[in-house]
């Protein structure tokens, strides 16, 4: 699995890694992949919903550290 390009949310609180996903998802091609680093509690619940409403695949989620 190839990723295309990460970001790194670290430290922001929502909705600023959703906002700065679809930021970096807008100059991406279909087939591309993001990485988002995050570390907002409320991160895993908005990236699933985030993929489900603008019909995004969400490959994978972790959960690094607690």
């Amino acid at each position: 699995m190839q990723i295309h390009k990460e970001i790194d949310t670290r430290g922001l609180n929502c909705p600023l890694p959703i906002l700065k996903a679809k930021k970096a998802l807008a100059d991406m091609q279909s087939g591309e992949l993001l990485k988002v680093l995050a570390t907002d509690g409320g991160s895993l619940r908005d990236f699933q919903a985030f993929a489900k409403q603008t019909g995004n695949e969400l490959v994978e989620q972790q959960t690094v550290g607690e």
